[in-house]
């Protein structure tokens, strides 16, 4: 016969497992069979666990207070029915009373395990308050209780809980580091586990800009508990979901929040609910939405978050009510209660930038421009001060995004100035934002490189035949390769150094006569140009950024087909086109400017949405000298060193039609320099080749990663050369010549920040990259690199001798839309 003690562990496992119906009838048969009164009180407990799973949580509670009142319990189980109560009560949303039923299950429980269990409990209590100090400390504790008992397990429960507090305190790096070692322990402890967890890196690596790959894993969580009829736990994901797309698709986050409070609703968790509807509510705003309905709403579920001992969630919906009433006009209002909003240094980073927000908005909805300028340059201070704490490029630019409304509003400021100067300096800010971060180089890493090496010999393996014919097994390792390489990365510590923009006056100095500054910068839905120069500062209206957009969004695609083998006249036809095409966007972004230009060289710093435009091929710039700088701040400290262009290094990769001849042709222009091909083209040997020249020339097939932007690479023989590869060298060339398509594509991330093979070997300290935002025909690349080689070799600086190559685009040739990225000169 099954006893009582065997039924209560199956219970407990069917429990765990989500199966309630199962765990409810292995529970009741034990409560049958259970004498002793401190196993029928554990029975209970469990049953009431059960309870409050399935709607009926004031029944759980009474069967806790039923259980109890029952004399002649042990100290332990006395213990336990604090704590299974004050569980509960999480459960439940009732944060503040499970706090109190915590304290007393400390007081009575002394076995390791049982206390461990306590702290884990009571530190989720903190995470749902917002409090992320005290729960570190009480998952660090409950890891030293399952240590000390002996239960790895649970240990690594707690060590994964302790990574999801680092990941509220901003400690990316320190999150993930836990999340991973967390990882192997859990992860084979079945499906719900399993997601579990990925909810949990779900967070962290949205935290991090992975938007895409954060956000499938959330959503495939929540349709795992879903299968399992686990609503709150699915509520929980889909509101995860939602607080994730709030600043980039608040329509987006407005269904997730839907879609949790309809899965709370489904287990009557009221508390719950007052969350999501929190964050629909946030959702609506950020919409840019202003119904009065809003703030009578959102006061009433402030009071409420407030009563379940949630300041934080309730601080920031009421900073959102202030956004509302400024927009109403309401603005007396709006001042009263963002004085009595205030979050201190400990707040979390998103809302100390929302407190900035509310404060920026109000100064200039009050004809305050100076004080809301002050507080957006605040703001992202706030937000520069962060990222210097990551040494990764990755890192730097994925974070960006919540610094996202600052910079926009400080632009719209700008743009309504007037003001050329005040122009300038949001320009600067809004632009490139992780450039103000001082790089670091990380240290040598073995594992990276090898990691790198595998990866590279996967993909090869892959391509034998094909995407379809790829072994699974094998697409699985790739994935996780690049998973850890990137998180290691991630774990570089930055140098804690943030640069301030230029002053205008020194950039003008800098320009001297030779050279002008123009910034594109888009701002309320209009493009203005900016022209400096050592005589004047000009500011132009260029007009409305939509006939702007429709030209770029079909160019890339007619360079692309204007490179391929085509019959001549197609060709022909496809050039025509395309032509027209760069004329019509010449007349838009540079006709306007050429007066105030005259025949300077340009150093071009134009807005993230306006990057992908190969601006040496329109009119008023072709044949002329252009670098294309990530900010004026970045094009002044490169020109600060000297451009050393003595010895050059070439390296043809393979299946590359003409790029032996390519590299042969090019390298003649210089005497002694080194030569990579065929099966010596690889990795380790360009490697090493890229300390030992100050010109490096790689022809070779490139590809370009938007999910990722820092796989992009060029194809050498035995694979693939990354973004992340570049991280690994001890010195790096003055001037990189990529002859590859695609790799001086960059992918624009949630808050126009910009990342790509060009801006990894920019970050790693190289001084000018010239490569193509599109595919170059190989006869192309080849009659203009080469001819640009010749210009290098007789002393012409990289953007001088770039312009002298490039023929105009017309019928007879195919486009070579090659860029100087960085300081050309």
């Amino acid at each position: 016969m099954v006893t009582p003690t065997e039924l209560h562990r199956r219970g407990v496992a069917a429990m765990n497992a989500g199966r309630f119906d199962r765990a409810r009838e292995a529970l009741e048969r034990a409560r049958t069979l259970a004498t002793d009164p401190d196993l029928l009180t554990r029975i209970e407990l469990s049953t009431a666990l059960v309870l409050s799973q399935t709607r009926r949580t004031a029944e759980a509670l009474e069967m806790c207070d039923a259980a109890g009142r029952r004399g002649g319990l042990s100290s332990e189980t006395t213990g336990l029915l604090h704590s299974q109560r004050a569980l509960i009560l999480t459960l439940h949303g009732d944060t503040t009373a499970s706090l109190g039923e915590f304290e007393q299950a400390l007081s009575e429980l002394e076995d390791d395990v049982l206390r461990g269990r306590v702290h884990l409990n009571r530190g989720m209590v903190y995470l749902q308050q917002g409090r992320s100090l005290p729960a570190e400390r009480d998952f660090s504790r409950a890891m030293r209780h399952f240590r000390a008992a002996g239960n790895g397990y649970l240990a690594a429960k707690a060590g994964h809980n302790l990574g999801y507090a680092r990941l509220l305190e901003g400690d990316l790096a320190g999150a993930l580091r836990q999340l991973e070692a967390a990882n192997p322990v859990l992860a084979p402890d079945g499906p719900v586990m399993e997601a579990t967890i990925n909810q949990d890196r779900a967070e962290a690596l949205i935290a991090a800009g992975q938007l895409t790959e954060g956000r499938e894993l959330l959503r495939a969580a929540a349709r795992v508990y879903g299968r399992r009829r686990l609503h709150r736990q699915r509520g929980e994901a889909e509101l995860a979901l939602a607080r994730t797309l709030l600043l980039a698709d608040p329509a987006a986050a407005l269904r997730a929040a839907r879609a949790a409070r309809t899965a709370y609703d489904r287990v009557g968790s009221d508390a719950w609910r007052v969350r999501a509807d929190a964050v629909a509510l946030t959702a609506s705003v950020e919409m840019g939405r202003k119904a009065p309905s809003l703030v009578e709403r959102g006061d009433g579920l402030a009071e409420e978050l407030d009563g379940q001992g949630l300041h934080r969630l309730a601080t920031q919906l009421r900073l959102e009510l202030v956004r509302v009433l400024v927009r109403r006009g309401r603005l007396e209002e709006a001042r009263a209660r963002l004085a009595g909003l205030r979050p201190g240094p400990e707040s979390p980073l998103a809302v100390r930038l929302l407190l900035r927000t509310a404060r920026a908005e109000l100064a200039e909805a009050s004809g305050r421009r100076a004080e809301a300028f002050r507080q957006a340059r605040t703001g992202l201070g706030e937000l520069h001060a962060w990222q210097s704490s990551f040494g990764s490029l990755d890192l730097q630019t994925g974070v960006v995004g919540q610094g996202r409304r600052l910079a926009v509003g400080g632009l719209r400021l700008a743009v309504d100035s007037g003001s050329p100067t005040v122009l300038y300096e949001w320009s600067e800010r809004g632009r490139m934002l992780a450039s103000w971060v001082q790089p670091v180089h990380p240290p040598a890493d073995e594992r990276t490189a090898a990691d790198l090496a595998e990866l590279r010999r996967l993909q090869i393996a892959e391509g034998v035949d094909g995407p379809d014919g790829a072994d699974r097994g094998a697409v699985r390792r790739a994935a996780e390769l690049r998973r850890r390489v990137r998180e290691r990365a991630w774990q570089t510590p930055g140098s804690g150094e943030v640069t301030e923009p230029v002053p205008l006056e020194e950039v003008r100095r800098a320009l001297g006569t030779d050279d002008a500054l123009v910034a594109w910068v888009v701002g309320n839905e209009c493009v203005v140009g900016l022209v400096v120069t050592d005589e004047r500062i000009v500011r132009h209206e260029l007009g409305p950024v939509a006939p702007v957009r429709a030209l770029l969004e079909g160019l890339l695609p007619d360079l692309d087909v204007a490179a391929s083998d085509l019959p001549p006249t197609l060709a022909d036809a496809v050039r025509v086109g395309l032509t027209a095409r760069l004329e019509r966007l010449g007349r838009l972004l540079v006709a306007p400017l050429l007066p105030a230009i005259g025949d300077r060289r340009v150093v071009a710093t134009p807005s993230g949405g306006l990057a992908g435009t190969p601006w040496t091929l329109l009119p008023g710039l072709r044949g002329r000298p252009v670098t294309l700088a990530p900010s004026a701040t970045g094009w002044v400290a490169g020109r600060a060193r000297p451009l050393r262009l003595g010895t050059a290094g070439f390296v043809a990769g393979p299946r590359v039609a003409r790029a032996e001849d390519e590299v042969r042709q090019a390298a003649g222009c210089w005497p002694g320099a080194s030569r990579l091909a065929g099966a010596a083209a690889t990795a380790a040997a360009v490697a090493r080749l890229a300390g030992e020249v100050d010109v490096l020339h790689v022809a070779a097939h490139g590809r370009h990663s938007a999910d990722n932007p820092l796989f992009s690479g060029v194809e050498l023989a035995g694979g693939a050369w990354f973004g992340y590869d570049i991280d690994l060298l001890e010195r790096v060339p003055q001037v990189v010549i990529l002859s590859a398509c695609e790799v001086g594509r960059s992918s624009v991330r949630f808050g126009e920040e910009l990342i790509g093979m060009t801006a990894a070997w920019l970050h790693a300290g190289v001084r000018c990259v010239v490569a193509s935002p599109s595919a170059v025909a190989d006869t192309a690349a080849h009659d203009v690199l080469t001819e640009m080689h010749r210009g290098l070799a007789g002393g012409q600086d990289p953007a001088a001798a770039l312009a002298a190559a490039i023929p105009g685009p017309g019928a007879e040739v195919a486009p070579a839309p090659f860029v100087c990225f960085g300081a050309g000169w």
